[in-house]
């Protein structure tokens, strides 16, 4: 893994602008931001470690947990919340044991929370990986969860 990040890194010039680049490009590749991705990027631009993670921990766009093999994404926007987005949103927490950020302790699920697919005349939506379910109950939800390994 680390000659891919040598690789990644030497695109990239020795700036503090780079950071956010590079933090993106090692996410895109991995799905998050791994301890060893931040030791690597922190010497790469001269920055200290706690430096590299409090610009990440800024953006909720990074990640720094493995995502799980399929990513599940609950709208809660107003349409999907007015009809039941938060009840799905629950039903998942509960069936999985875990809360929006977290995976499965088997690797298998990531759960989100988002503000809005953009869906509305299906809600309440659920999105699986890229795959979008409208009109959902927990009881279509945990059928839709069956044919996912």
């Amino acid at each position: 893994m680390q000659a891919e990040f040598e690789e990644l890194l030497s695109n990239h010039k020795e700036e503090r602008s780079e950071l956010i680049p590079l933090l993106q490009e090692i996410q895109e590749k991995l799905g998050y931001i791994s301890e060893e991705a931040v030791e690597l990027i922190a010497k790469h631009l001269q920055l200290s470690a706690s430096e590299v993670y409090g610009v990440a921990t800024f953006f909720s766009q990074f990640r720094f947990t493995k995502p799980g093999r399929h990513m599940i994404k609950v709208c809660l926007g107003t349409a999907c919340h007015v009809r039941g987005g938060a009840r799905i949103l629950d039903f998942l927490q509960d069936e999985l044991r875990i809360k929006p950020g977290g995976t499965t302790k088997d690797g298998r699920f990531s759960l989100e929370r988002i503000a809005c697919f953009g869906c509305c005349a299906l809600a309440p939506v659920v999105v699986v990986d890229d795959k979008v379910y409208g009109k959902m109950t927990p009881s279509k939800t945990k059928e839709i969860l069956e044919g996912y390994d």
